[in-house]
């Protein structure tokens, strides 16, 4: 059962973990936005807001655990993790291990998609030689899915079939990504745009922000089950992003690192769902204190980067 503190700090590391892995998401938002007029950009902040919180990161969540536990129905599924019901707890446990290994496959993936193939400031060491060797991307995950899946298949068939979903699920949103950073660039271009509305846009950054949700709402998962403290964690976030691709997305892309945080919490929350699927048991305040130090050391990396930065730069 939770208590104050639990939630608390739940709460805590969900906001934070929503807005380290959605600056992404705020720098394109903000470059869209740049090309609208005052109007659209008005409805985006304070209607796209709504839409973002309730319908995604409400709707998303809640449609997760009512799937894979239909028995609950709607509000048992909505308030299952603060039921005392024997038979709405088993429910849970039942099916917390096929949630668990399908949203760690797919966080551990967009890690190592990161790591191996996408360009990056580098923040530790080793780095850029894994990133000369990418091709080496699609050997790993190949092989780590197979054994996943065999050592899911001999625990649960069902955990076979949420390994392979969640492999499903990253090369769908990442050919999904791939897209939005193409499209953007057009709609940056005057000439390509000009004969797109501003609803077309508003139209465009709803999808692409459903699409980039889909790593904080898994990533959600290894915080806690519980819907409503997801919403609320993943809301304020989503509230904090939407003030950052409005007034300070530039400044926060000085922060060199916050990215390699974000991607590297990923992959430590990732690894705990994954052992959790398979009977680990991880007490709930450990994903978001990792959340904290690792988010919190890349934080300190990229302003130490940049006071050096300051110093050497002419008067």
């Amino acid at each position: 059962m939770f208590n104050l503190f639990s939630i608390v700090l739940t709460v805590l590391g969900l906001t934070l973990f929503e807005v380290v892995t959605s600056v992404d998401n705020a720098i394109i938002n903000a470059h869209v936005l740049s090309t609208m007029g005052r109007k659209a950009r008005r409805w985006f902040v304070v209607w796209g807001l709504l839409i973002a919180v309730f319908i995604v990161r409400g709707l998303l969540p809640w449609l997760i655990v009512f799937f894979l536990n239909p028995q609950l129905g709607p509000v048992g599924s909505l308030t299952a993790t603060f039921s005392e019901d024997p038979m709405v707890l088993s429910a849970i446990d039942a099916s917390k291990p096929i949630l668990l290994i399908a949203g760690g496959i797919f966080m551990v993936f967009l890690f190592l998609h990161w790591l191996f193939l996408e360009p990056k400031y580098y923040g530790l060491k080793g780095e850029k030689t894994i990133e000369k060797n990418g091709i080496w991307f699609y050997a790993i995950v190949s092989i780590l899915l197979t054994v996943l899946i065999y050592l899911a298949v001999q625990k649960n068939p069902m955990m076979a079939l949420g390994a392979a979903v969640g492999s499903s699920l990253f090369f769908i949103t990442h050919g999904f990504k791939q897209n939005a950073e193409a499209k953007e660039n057009d709609l940056l271009d005057k000439k390509k745009t000009a004969s797109l509305s501003d609803l077309s846009k508003l139209f465009y950054l709803e999808v692409i922000d459903a699409t980039f949700s889909i790593d904080s709402v898994l990533g959600a998962f290894a915080f806690t089950l519980s819907v409503p403290l997801i919403l609320i964690g993943n809301g304020i976030g989503a509230f904090v992003v939407r003030e950052l691709t409005i007034k300070n997305v530039t400044k926060v892309k000085n922060y060199k690192y916050l990215k390699n945080g974000a991607m590297y919490s990923i992959f430590f929350l990732g690894v705990i769902m994954i052992y959790d699927a398979f009977g680990g048991h991880i007490p709930e305040w450990v994903s978001p204190i990792i959340t904290f130090a690792v988010v919190g050391w890349f934080y300190f990396k990229s302003l130490k980067v940049m006071g050096k930065e300051v110093e050497g730069s002419p008067n």
